[in-house]
């Protein structure tokens, strides 16, 4: 008879196992699966924060440019005011209304490259908030890993819980929800 209760209490203690092993299993597989999924999006995110960039950079470089062309054309203006006759006359009323475009035309350009630099900006925020996920992700399947080895039930809640964290950032970041800790990302970065 208690040959008879040992298999009974190997069994059920085998069966208790591989309940733990199969919510592992599934655990794993769908945060994995998400894990990748936030990984593309963060991946299409980065590439038009580096476009954003980029065009702010070229930006700047353009209103650099303006800015030299418009000193040069009031260098010539303050030589031309010294200057006399009707050359000079008409030379001041063109370079004057040279100055005038340049400052219009760098106005608009430093609007837009602000406008860059802002895009830029927001698009980092839901860049933080992926990488936090990811982090979360992968910190969440190590545990699961360990979960498999120690069949310890808080150590799965545990796991369950971050990978849970993980998937709230993911998918407030899949939807434009800024959900993010600067001082998470502070360490991160």
């Amino acid at each position: 008879m208690s040959e008879l209760s040992d298999t009974i209490t190997e069994a059920a203690e085998q069966g208790g196992r591989n309940r733990i092993h199969a919510l592992v299993a599934i655990c794993v597989a769908i945060t994995a699966t998400f894990m990748a999924l936030c990984n593309v999006k963060d991946g299409n995110i980065v590439q038009a924060m580096q476009q954003a960039q980029a065009r702010y950079i070229d930006g700047w470089s353009y209103f650099q440019a303006k800015s030299t062309k418009q000193s040069m054309a009031e260098n010539t203006l303050a030589l031309l005011k010294t200057a006399s006759g009707d050359s000079a006359v008409a030379g001041i009323k063109k370079y004057t209304a040279e100055i005038a475009r340049y400052d219009r035309e760098k106005s608009e350009i430093k609007k837009e490259a602000e406008g860059h630099q802002a895009e830029y900006d927001a698009l980092n925020v839901f860049d933080d908030q992926f990488d936090m996920t990811e982090a979360l992700l992968s910190i969440s399947i190590a545990l699961f890993g360990i979960t498999a080895l120690t069949n310890s039930r808080w150590l799965l809640w545990f796991a369950m819980s971050l990978s849970a964290g993980g998937f709230v950032l993911g998918i407030t970041a899949f939807m434009k929800i800024s959900l993010h800790s600067d001082w998470v990302a502070n360490i991160l970065s």
